[in-house]
């Protein structure tokens, strides 16, 4: 039973320890840049911040040549916890640009960081093991992701900034001392460097030769479109419309992650019940018509209320639509590279959504937002003819088991 408690409370503090910078990164810089009176432009630029997630698997062997991976762990936490209390001179002078380049060298620890931990788990845990944890470190990392741009932002409003800062550096450097005592002892590594970068290789080889995968890459490149110019703009959007921080953290951080987990937890039921190919249409109609709700917002401009219901059915639908993606990227992992192209697939739609959202406040800043929201409706809807049209070979409905799932992207 000692054992067990043990076993539960690192994977649940590692995990919470992958997910806080990450909300850092990728929500709360956001919020900091849209107090700060950013133009939209420069906040659709933040989903750049990104890039180092999507790109992370490039780098990722390097990772075995020095150390073992309980002290990348741990390091990371320490340097993560350092630069994060870097943010509060940028933060009492409003230097936008400092504030830059710090999140982006906290978005390459970060990810770093991530490749860490999930490298730590695997080591450490049987396949078993794996499998039967796997919800609970998914459960953390979105606690990670309610704390950062729930608890953070709403603490930023009430306090300023600085305390914001202070505190999420507290946290990393307390997780950083816990886990110096509390983790064990991975065993040595057994794999050379050059087999690593080889099974990288013979990885990407096998994933671009499956059948059906130019329909494949089309649907995972795509899906995400509408839905990442959207919630790029959200914060931003929130701003226009007169909230502050403080309401914003509660709308976009605690209503729109609880109803964004139960959205996933609720179309993962779904496709169990009526498989993949069945539930793809539905499911990515419901996650567009989403954005249309926030072009009935903008063009209303109806209470506080009308706004949190908005946000919940949104976060909803976009739940629903984790579901789906993250279903149709395992059903193309395949053989003994099903860890690697999970990474392919979901490093592909990332780095589509990242560049989407990128240029989105150009649009929006030229257009307006009603007219944003319908074009971020109208970029949805090749996704949807796809969802239509999809190949019945694509689909294999039964279950898989993925032994490396990255939690950033559940």
């Amino acid at each position: 039973m000692r054992k067990k408690f043990k076993t539960f409370s690192w994977i649940v503090s590692t995990y919470y320890a992958e997910g806080l910078p990450y909300s850092l990164v990728q929500q709360v810089s956001v919020q900091f840049f849209t107090s700060a009176g950013a133009s939209l432009q420069i906040i659709g630029l933040l989903s750049f911040f990104g890039l180092p997630w999507n790109l992370k698997l490039f780098w990722s062997p390097l990772i075995d040549l020095f150390a073992n991976k309980k002290r990348w762990l741990i390091v990371m936490e320490i340097i993560l916890g350092a630069v994060t209390a870097l943010l509060v001179w940028p933060a009492q002078h409003l230097n936008l640009d400092l504030a830059t380049k710090i999140f982006v060298l906290m978005a390459f620890m970060s990810a770093t960081h991530d490749m860490s931990v999930d490298g730590y788990y695997i080591q450490i845990l049987n396949p078993s093991d794996q499998a039967a944890f796997s919800g609970m470190r998914v459960a953390a990392y979105r606690v990670a992701m309610l704390v950062g741009n729930g608890a953070l932002v709403i603490l930023a409003g009430w306090a300023s900034w600085t305390a914001c800062f202070l505190t999420a550096a507290a946290m990393m450097w307390g997780l950083a001392t816990f886990h110096k005592h509390i983790l064990p002892a991975p065993p040595a590594a057994t794999s050379h460097q050059g087999q690593r970068w080889r099974a990288v290789r013979e990885a990407f080889s096998t994933y671009i030769q499956q059948p059906g995968i130019v329909w494949a890459l089309a649907f995972i490149l795509l899906f995400r479109a509408g839905d990442a110019m959207m919630f790029a703009m959200v914060t931003p959007f929130l701003n226009h419309l007169g909230y502050g921080l403080v309401t914003r953290g509660i709308l976009t951080g605690t209503v729109g992650t609880v109803t964004g987990i139960g959205g996933a937890l609720l179309g993962g039921f779904i496709i169990s019940r009526r498989g993949l190919h069945n539930a793809l249409f539905p499911l990515t109609f419901i996650q567009s018509l989403a954005i249309l709700a926030y072009a009935w917002l903008a063009w209303a401009t109806p209470s506080v209320w009308w706004v949190g219901i908005t946000v919940a059915f949104e976060q909803l639908a976009a739940g629903l639509g984790t579901a789906v993606l993250m279903v149709f990227l395992m059903q193309r992992c395949q053989g003994s590279y099903q860890a690697m192209h999970f990474a392919i697939g979901s490093a592909l739609m990332s780095v589509a959504a990242t560049v989407v959202g990128g240029f989105s406040g150009f649009l929006a800043a030229r257009v307006g937002f009603v007219e944003f929201f319908l074009l971020a409706f109208a970029a949805a809807l090749p996704s949807l003819w796809l969802a239509l049209r999809m190949p019945i070979v694509l689909f294999k409905d039964h279950q898989k088991s993925i032994p490396a799932l990255d939690s950033a992207d559940l």
